[in-house]
Order: structure tokens, then sequence, then C-alpha cells
């Protein structure tokens, strides 16, 4: 794609955002609902007059995971209120971690046994299809719910546990699919010493990701305090965040994680004379502009790829994950969740905790792994088709009933 066609696209997307907007007021949508529904129709419109967009699904997981999540990720983690996320920092990381793999494991069983087809759909086809599907996206319903009397906290919550667990299961879903590319036939009555090692993956790129953010953030944030020019802090970030990311992944470790705690230490390591008001809205500015362009970008990208084929071949199997999701996540926010209930600063209230079920969405995190996965497998059509299909209804059924929800709860 030529210079003028990638210029021609960027603005073709704001276009399609500035659409979007009053559009999702008109109908009562979610903002990246619309952006979906309008991404579909102007691919379909531009397809039809015989113009090839340059947009594949096999270049969708490069664009997604190296040009928009680092953008996201630091973003969310640059301008989350620190004060908010260190209180509630166990919580969320038992929530990023504990009831991202419990929601895993329960969502594969049940899709195992749903679907009920070993040779089409065997147990590591499931465990993939987990893997991918415990991974939120609350990007859709943040905004709805700070319009709402829902308590910041909740905001919090969820920003950091999809922070987090973005993390967890992109390295879940990585090991995963290594296993199912390895060998033709996994059981799950491996011995102990290969679950071990399964272990000690896990923890090598999850804690490998999270060092080498940090060695990177605190790098830069030493940086800048030398320097101590404002004007250049916004560069020092981009550099932060694209630098973590491609050093961690030249290493094998977690990218994700890399930057989520590049951006951590970078904000909260600078000197206080550098976080004046006009320094931090400045900077703020700046990533919230990002951050918005990556956004729009994803969503509306994610409606360009989509086809009416996966929905009318595998409804069923999106069905029966959709459901098999849903309940997993019950099981495993209020399971999880009612262990704080015995302390007094870490408790969660039930209604809350519906909330927080209810808006465990899943977007492009999701998507850019369902359209990462190699064709030579026999199940990547099904893993792909119900990916999307969880998604549409997460974007189309959950965000749109979000304010009704909360509504109910708080009267």
């Amino acid at each position: 794609m030529i210079v003028e066609h990638v210029i021609l696209v960027l603005v073709l997307i704001l276009g399609l955002s500035l659409i979007a907007q009053p559009l999702s007021r008109l109908f009562h949508l979610p903002f990246a609902s619309m952006l979906v529904l309008l991404g579909f129709i102007t691919s379909e419109l531009v397809v039809f007059a015989g113009i090839d967009t340059g947009i594949r699904s096999d270049n969708f997981q490069s664009i997604i995971f190296y040009v928009f999540i680092p953008v996201i990720v630091f973003e969310s983690a640059y301008n989350i209120d620190k004060r908010q996320l260190k209180k509630n920092l166990v919580v969320i990381l038992s929530l990023a971690i504990i009831t991202m793999l419990f929601t895993c494991f329960i969502a594969a069983v049940l899709l195992f046994f749903g679907i009920a087809h070993e040779s089409g759909f065997p147990w590591i086809a499931a465990l993939i299809t987990g893997a991918i599907l415990a991974a939120t996206d609350p990007v859709a319903v943040v905004d709805k719910l700070r319009e709402t009397k829902v308590s910041s906290r909740i905001n919090v919550l969820l920003e950091g546990e999809s922070l987090f667990n973005d993390a967890t299961a992109i390295v879940l879903f990585s090991l995963f699919l290594s296993m199912a590319t390895a060998t033709t036939g996994i059981s799950l009555d491996g011995d102990v010493s290969s679950i071990m090692n399964i272990v000690m993956r896990f923890v090598l790129i999850f804690a490998g990701g999270a060092l080498t953010g940090l060695v990177v953030g605190s790098f830069f944030a030493y940086l800048q305090n030398k320097i101590k020019q404002n004007l250049l802090t916004g560069v020092m970030s981009l550099m932060a965040a694209y630098g973590s990311y491609l050093l961690a992944e030249y290493f094998s470790v977690s990218g994700v994680m890399s930057t989520l705690l590049a951006a951590l230490s970078f904000s909260m390591l600078r000197s206080g004379e550098l976080k004046s008001p006009e320094s931090e809205a400045s900077n703020k500015y700046l990533w919230d502009v990002l951050s918005y362009v990556a956004n729009v970008s994803v969503f509306l990208v994610v409606g360009a790829v989509i086809t009416l084929e996966m929905f009318e071949q595998r409804w069923l199997a999106i069905l029966i994950a959709i459901f098999s999701l849903l309940l997993a996540r019950a099981v495993s926010v209020y399971g999880v969740l009612a262990v704080f209930s015995l302390f007094k600063d870490l408790r969660v209230s039930f209604s809350e905790q519906t909330i927080m079920v209810w808006a465990g969405l899943r977007g492009a995190v999701t998507l850019a792994l369902a359209l990462s996965l190699p064709t030579t497998l026999d199940y990547w059509w099904t893993i792909q088709s119900i990916a999307f299909g969880v998604v549409m209804f997460s974007l189309f059924v959950q965000a749109p009933s979000m304010s009704l929800l909360v509504k109910r709860l708080s009267r």
C-alpha cells in the first residue's frame, strides 16, 4: 500500500469516526458498536464498487499488535487513577489472573462438551478458544459507565483488569498455540514435568515482559528528569510505549505486559517539577488523541473484516460459546470476589460484581488473537467464527444494555 493510500485510509477512518458520534447518540448505541457497523457497511460498499481496500485478515493481527495495541495499553496505564489502582491492586490482579484463568478453563470445558465433536474440535482447540475469549476489553462501556452513577472504583477495576488480563490471555494463548502446532494430538493427561514446564514458561514470559517494561519506563523517566523539558515528555513517552513493546517481543516475552509496566513506571517516576498541571494536561491530551485514533481504527477495521459466512456456518458454535463464556465469567467473578467480602477495604458489593460480570466485553485483542491462528489448524475457522460472534454479542447486546443494568441495580 503506497503512502497516498495510507493517508487516504487514515482520513477516511477519522471521517467515519466523526459520523459515528452523532449516529451512536441517534440510535442509542455505544460508539464502538457504531464504528463496527460503519466499518462493515463502508467496506461492503467499497468492495461492491470494485475497489480493493487492502485490508486482509492475515495482516490485521500485525496492524493491531504492532501499531494500535502499544498505544491503547500505554494510554490506559498512563492515565489510570494511580491512587485507586494502588488501593485496589490486589483485587485487580486477582481479577486479571485468577479470574481470567478460571474463565478460560471453565469456558473451554463447556465449549468442548457443548460442541461435542472431538475430532473436529479437540481439547486443545477448546483451550485455545478459552484463552482467546478470556481477554476483556471494556472500552465500549467505560464511557457509558462514566455517564451513570456507577462509582469510579468500578471503572478502575474494569480498566485495570483489562490491562493486566490482556497480557495474561496473550501469554496463555501463545502457550496453547505452540502446543497445538507442535503435535497433532495433545492429551490433558500430561505428566507433572510437562505441566510444570508450561507453568514455568508462563511465569517467564509474564515476568520477563514486566521486567522489560519496568527497565524501559524507568530509563525514560530518568532521562526526562535529567533533561527537564516538558516539550520532550510526549516524545519520550512514545519511545517508551513502542520501545518497551518491541524490546519485549525481541526477547520473546510479553509485549503487552512490558508496555503496561513502562507506562506505569514512566508516569510515576517522573520528578515532581515535571508534573505541573500544564505538562500533565498536554501529555494527557497527546495520549487521548493517539488512543482515540487507535481505538476508532481498530473497531472500523474489525467491521471491515467481518464476513457473513462465519455466522451462517457456525451459528450454533457461536451460541454455545456465548452461553459458555457468560456462565464462566459469572462463576469466576462471583467466586473470586466473594473472597474479598471478608475484608472491609477490599469488599466489592454484589451489585458491583454483577456490573463487572456483564461489563466483561470482548474486543480488539480477542479478534487479533483469533485472526492470528494458522490456517493449517483444522479448527481455525470455527475458533475465528466463535471469536467474531462473541465480540458482536458484546458490542450489540452487552454494551447497549449496560446503562439499563446500572439503573436497575442502583434503585
